[in-house]
């Protein structure tokens, strides 16, 4: 069949069902008939073959069978298939929230932005219209109230951000999820002992014990995922907080008791202040959104005071020992897989897997080993056992020897819990089956298949030992690893081309070696001349008068130089 055909088919089939449901008094949403049609496809106790085109018989079958499971008001099955479409068609994640939830309302108030940018207002009466168009728009966007009241309109020109919602919201989900948990609990006990007698299982049977518990678990799920973003909008509130202490601790110093500021320094601190209002109005809206969320989850628990009441649960409990998950976890704590037993496969624990919290568990925790054998009992796992590595996938056990048996045969135990997936199409989603069901992956999934998958940081300890020297050594003695060491040698090289080199010898240094010369004894030398000559001095010829006095009193000498010169002679 074409696929043009075949969308045709089922959306015909769809509605078909949703008018057969309307004739009964009951209103169901294309989403669930969809789900519906394709669960019923699924189990093979229907007798669907996907593999050939349905006839007109096969056709008023599945419709009629898919009618007559959603007309079932008292069955657990039925209220989980509709409390999984109604959270995967009103639960988003934060970012995708907020991102909506502002492009919604500028949409809405884009004409009123408009009306106050295009305003051209120079008299009175005309910038008064402008400024109640400009409260107006803030009380809309702030969200604070209708813009006629005079209170909301005195309240907007000075808000004051209060933040009660959260701690309620956080103690009301909190309270539901002990609920559930305590209800999970007691229906536990009920069919572990059911799973060991084999006759208390055949009585328990019409009272949908297993589909009362998947209900619960599933319930319980989306409350943790709703408290998650109920603790990050708290985390963000407390951030703000301080934001907006400091903000106004700065406005309060920038402005003191001025007469005027300059909008340069004011004006961003308004800026700052605007932006975490609007932070603070988005944290409003999300925790009211899952608020009523919360809420709107109860009414998908109704069944089980019909189905349960409290005598009948006393009776089934008679007893029994209660155990929370918190308890058969610690029964546990001491078991460990030894690595030895195994060969091939590989086995994680906090010890060696830097990242062990972080891991994806399949089944959502729960024990494969014990679902598969028990014919759909969900015992949490306890991952100090051991986490099995299989194919990429991890997964935890309740006991020991779960572990191993599971251990022993890895595929036959999920074949068993895919064919008990199909039989009960809630345990999907519950259980996280998406990758062997493609067709039913929540649409608020189908982004973040390939996101979860965490490999796992594994460490261990270990040693290695090499030889001493296994190559002869090359050590280059020169080798200098420090720059400024090799500048020190480049200058010191390139001053030695300027330098003499010099050598002297000390009273202290002589004496350290033997030193050894030759010399040849002196001889007597003469030379000869042609001819012979000689020169003469002038003798000094020098007379002394007046010496010997006279008769006067007073001598006086005269000195009288005759010598010759020495060319006269």
């Amino acid at each position: 069949m074409p696929p043009t055909q075949a969308e045709s088919v089922i959306k015909n089939i769809i509605r078909e069902i949703g008018q057969e449901c309307a004739g009964h008094g009951e209103i169901v949403s294309e989403t669930l008939a969809a789900f519906m049609v394709k669960a019923v496809v699924l189990d093979p106790s229907n007798g669907f073959n996907m593999d050939r085109t349905l006839m007109k018989s096969d056709v008023q079958k599945l419709v009629k069978v898919c009618v007559c499971r959603l007309l079932d008001s008292k069955n657990p099955s039925l209220d989980t298939i509709k409390m999984q479409v109604y959270f995967d068609m009103n639960y988003t994640s934060r970012e995708e929230f907020l991102e909506e939830h502002h492009r919604v309302l500028e949409s809405r108030l884009g004409p009123v932005m408009r009306e106050i940018t295009d305003n051209r207002a120079c008299a009175r009466e005309e910038l008064e219209s402008l400024y109640r168009k400009i409260v107006s728009y803030v009380l809309l966007c702030s969200g604070l109230g209708s813009p006629t009241d005079i209170k909301i309109v005195r309240e907007a020109t000075v808000p004051a951000i209060l933040h009660e919602a959260i701690p309620a919201t956080t103690q009301h989900i909190d309270s539901q999820i002990q609920i559930a948990q305590d209800q999970a609990y007691r229906y536990t006990a009920i069919l572990e002992k059911a799973a060991k007698n084999p006759l208390m299982s055949v009585e328990l049977q019409p009272y949908m014990l297993k589909e009362a518990l998947y209900n619960v678990r599933q319930y319980e799920v989306f409350l943790q995922i709703i408290l998650s973003d109920v603790i990050t909008c708290a985390q963000e509130v407390e951030m703000m907080t301080k934001q907006l202490g400091a903000q106004l601790e700065q406005l309060k110093m920038t402005i003191k008791s001025k007469t005027a500021v300059p909008t340069s320094q004011v004006f961003p601190i308004f800026i700052a202040l605007s932006r975490l209002w609007t932070s603070f109005q988005d944290e409003t809206v999300l925790i009211s959104v899952l608020s009523n969320l919360t809420t709107h989850l109860e009414p998908f628990l109704g069944s089980h005071d019909l189905l349960f009441p409290e005598k009948v649960m006393q009776n089934l409990l008679d007893g029994l020992t209660v155990k929370t998950d918190v308890c058969r976890v610690k029964e546990h704590l001491e078991d460990r897989v030894h690595l030895v037993d195994f060969r091939k496969q590989e086995w994680l624990f906090p010890e060696t897997t830097a990242n062990f919290d972080k891991l994806l568990i399949q089944y959502r925790g729960f024990c494969g080993y014990t679902f598969a054998t028990t014919d759909g009992l969900l015992l949490p796992g306890n991952p100090a056992i051991g986490i099995l590595k299989y194919k990429e996938k991890y997964y935890t056990f309740h006991t020991k020897d779960a572990a191993y048996l599971f251990a022993e045969n890895p595929e036959h135990y999920i074949d068993l819990i895919k064919e008990k997936a199909k039989k009960n199409a809630e345990l999907i989603q519950l259980l996280e089956l998406h990758q062997q069901f493609e067709t039913l992956i929540p649409y608020s999934q189908m982004k973040d298949v390939d996101k979860h998958y965490i490999k796992p940081i594994t460490k261990c300890e270990s040693s290695t030992q090499t030889d001493t020297h296994i190559l002869p050594p090359t050590i280059v003695r020169s080798y200098e690893w420090n720059e400024w060491e090799l500048r020190r040698k480049a200058i010191k090289l390139a001053n030695l081309r300027q330098k003499v080199t010099h050598s002297v010898q000390t009273d202290l240094s002589h004496m350290r070696r033997e030193n050894y010369s030759q010399v040849y004894p002196p001889k007597d030398a003469s030379t000869q001349s042609m001819r012979e000559g000689s020169t003469r001095v002038p003798r000094p010829q020098i007379y002394l008068a007046g010496l010997r006095g006279g008769q006067s009193k007073i001598t006086s000498g005269v000195k009288v130089n005759l010598t010759r010169a020495v060319d006269e002679t």
